[in-house]
């Protein structure tokens, strides 16, 4: 007997998206298609964004110990 659970689900994000996408094509929303297909790559956006920060205040820290030890 299989017991394999094999049940997909949609994120609200990507509910949101089909949502956006469908009304756009229906003309009941007349927004940018950047906008309407915003709910599939802002989360990307997001995360690379807050990891490029991170990144810029981690090499700061680190000249900032470099400079300090050298002293």
């Amino acid at each position: 007997m299989n017991n394999s659970n094999n049940s997909s689900s949609i994120s609200i994000a990507g509910l949101l998206g089909v949502s956006f996408v469908v009304l756009k094509l229906l003309g009941v929303i007349n927004w940018s298609w950047w906008w309407v297909t915003a709910p599939f790559w802002a989360g990307f956006v997001i995360f690379f964004g807050f990891s490029a920060i991170a990144l810029l205040i981690a090499g700061i820290a680190a000249i900032i110990m470099a400079c300090k030890y050298n002293d």
